[in-house]
């Protein structure tokens, strides 16, 4: 009886640790995620930005002409 005991304290103990490892991995490629979705929203922002000025230089170019 107390060898099953230890067996199965000792398989929870392995699940354990088991399930933090893979809970820290998760964890690393949520923030890898996130920081890849940061970088895509800030070229979005910046596309914007570029694209009002390309419509304002083309706008000042047609009233020269």
């Amino acid at each position: 009886m107390n060898l099953e005991l230890a067996g199965i304290l000792i398989t929870v103990i392995f699940q354990g640790l088991y399930v933090a490892f893979k809970l820290g991995k998760f964890e690393e490629k949520l923030e890898n995620l996130e920081e890849k979705q940061n970088r895509h929203n800030n070229l979005i922002e910046r596309m914007v930005r570029v694209e009002d000025a390309v419509k304002s230089a083309h706008k000042r170019i047609d009233d020269k002409l």
